[in-house]
């Protein structure tokens, strides 16, 4: 095996290309933290995370000033060993988000790495369980946009082949009733329509929504309570048909372990940067497996592709494009499926020329042997 000689950081700050609205934010920037691991035998792996507009200096300083430090001399391809090491490293600052990204970024390009070498893509090394996965669209369902044009992004994903998209909720009810019966009148049956309340309700109020939203038909209501509310998920999921959906918020796998064993979701949508990475990732995904849940990762569609695709629970991938500006090509895309690449490692055609343009200023950092 070959030692890890040297590690990179940037971060890029990108502006998504539409206005993102949900119940509770705006999404007006997102922080990428980028990282490149070099072995002793030249083999480089990139890997990365991001935020939705804050705590990248702090992701981008835990690495440099902490976890970096610690990579260098450790064998490359132990990565559980090192993320596990990584972990109690900063056992102080977890279970959370910072930590968790910070660890993604690290564990992410591992995997990248690790894959070059065998000359295989992370689909194939992390399982190959499908060729393919559904897409659905969120990127035209946002909450300030009026229906009208959320029912000609929906139109056009159907057109193209999508499977499903969705809604952000949480206006008035009765506004929220009218828009979902809107767009399901328009698309007709047999199209997926997802709601995501992103944590707005309380228990009482998501168990009135859930009673009206599922005239529409809708294929889960996401996150519809603050993330760390076990037993009010427990009780919204015992009052309605409609499946339940958590995961983007939660940033350990025993708490999916809780969800899952208390029967408080129906979907999990484990996020591979906010869990930490690929390594915690697969574990989510085979645990959701075991309980016969289905997996519909949250965001990050040019990492998820492949992971989807390794695990046999995977159901859709999010189609929420990010990465355009920072890659040679996008993610590959067929009669409405995601289709992971072929090549060696993550699959993302990163061009680093034009993420060294994108660089911002005084976040880059080096750490060698």
């Amino acid at each position: 095996m070959a030692k890890i000689v040297r590690v990179e950081g940037l971060m890029v700050d990108l502006k998504p290309k539409v206005k993102r609205v949900d119940a509770i934010q705006s999404f007006v920037s997102q922080e990428t933290p980028i990282i490149r691991i070099t072995d002793s035998d030249g083999v480089v792996g990139t890997g990365y995370s991001y935020t939705i507009g804050t705590g990248g200096p702090a992701i981008m300083s835990l690495i440099e000033k902490t976890l970096a430090p610690a990579l260098i001399g450790r064998e490359a391809g132990m990565i559980e060993q090192i993320w596990r090491d990584l972990l109690f490293m900063t056992h102080a600052t977890s279970v959370g988000a910072i930590t968790s990204l910070a660890l993604a970024a690290i564990d992410t390009a591992l995997w990248d790495l690790k894959a070059r070498k065998a000359n295989l893509p992370v689909h194939i090394l992390a399982g190959g369980a499908q060729e393919k996965i559904r897409l659905y669209t969120t990127e035209g369902g946002w909450l300030h946009l009026p229906v009208e044009s959320i029912i000609e992004d929906t139109l056009r994903a159907k057109e193209n082949g999508f499977g499903g998209a969705k809604m952000k909720v949480g206006r008035p009810i009765h506004e929220d009733v009218a828009r979902l019966t809107a767009v399901r009148e328009a698309v007709g049956p047999g199209f997926e329509l997802f709601t995501d309340a992103n944590q707005a309700f309380s228990v009482d109020e998501a168990i009135r929504r859930a009673r009206h939203y599922e005239a529409a038909d809708i294929g889960w209501l996401e996150e519809p309570l603050t993330a760390d509310d076990v037993d009010g998920h427990i009780r919204l999921c015992e009052s309605t048909s409609i499946p339940i959906a958590v995961g983007e918020s939660l940033y350990s796998s025993l708490h999916f372990r809780d969800y899952l064993q208390r029967r408080a979701c129906s979907i999990v949508q484990v996020d591979v940067a906010r869990i930490g990475g690929i390594t915690p990732w697969l574990k989510v995904a085979h645990l959701a497996e075991t309980f016969n849940v289905v997996v519909c990762p949250h965001f990050l569609m040019e990492l998820h592709v492949a992971l989807c695709a390794a695990v046999p629970n995977a159901r859709w991938v999010e189609y929420i494009p990010q990465l355009d500006s920072l890659t040679t090509k996008g993610m590959t895309i067929a009669d409405g499926y995601a289709v992971p690449s072929p090549e060696a490692g993550l699959g993302i055609s990163w061009d680093f020329d034009a993420i060294g343009r994108q660089t911002v200023e005084g976040s880059t950092f080096l750490t060698k042997n």
